[in-house]
């Protein structure tokens, strides 16, 4: 097959802005196969929860043809694993995937961000991560939850530098922050 020139892009958003979609969107116009990778874990959020709900909803809305990888931690790994052939890659989300480590605490954050980040510029394939934009609110009481936000805004500034297309999603509407 002949190679694709790598594309990266990082969608941002609140909580329900549409960068899924608008993430979605991108990989169906892309023209390649794709290959959705999932981050979450339904199970440590509870079967029953808000959760299982949110997966639910992108699992309709996903085309039916699309290759469904479920990663929760080695996303690093699973990203260089899919470099052997030209396909569009959809990472959501990359907070979960963040809380996932911060959960198990059994990595050094800083180490797993340097690895994707590494993956993500070295890529072969069309790449489109998503990410929330958390850093707009308040600043949380909690010590998980500040170092939570701490990392994702430090993991979202260090991808929007690497990546060739940022775009930030409100209200379901798209407002390219780099091009």
């Amino acid at each position: 097959m002949t190679p694709i020139a790598p594309l990266r892009q990082l969608f941002l958003g609140g909580a329900r802005s549409g960068k899924s979609t608008l993430a979605e969107q991108a990989a169906i116009k892309s023209g390649l196969q794709v290959v959705y990778v999932a981050t979450a874990e339904i199970k440590a959020h509870g079967e029953q929860g808000s959760m299982a709900s949110r997966v639910a909803i992108h699992q309709q809305r996903r085309p039916k043809h699309w290759r469904l990888v479920e990663e929760p931690l080695a996303l690093s790994r699973t990203l260089a694993d899919l470099d052997q052939d030209p396909c569009c890659v959809l990472v959501d989300c990359l907070t979960l995937w963040l809380s996932n480590h911060l959960f198990t605490n059994t990595v050094d954050i800083e180490v797993v961000m340097d690895e994707l980040i590494e993956q993500v510029v070295n890529t072969r394939h069309q790449l489109i991560l998503v990410s929330n934009e958390v850093g707009s609110g308040i600043v949380p009481m909690g010590e998980l939850s500040r170092q939570f936000q701490d990392y994702s805004g430090l993991m979202n500034q260090r991808l929007a530098q690497v990546c060739d297309e940022v775009t930030l999603a409100v209200a379901g509407l798209p407002l390219n922050l780099k091009r």
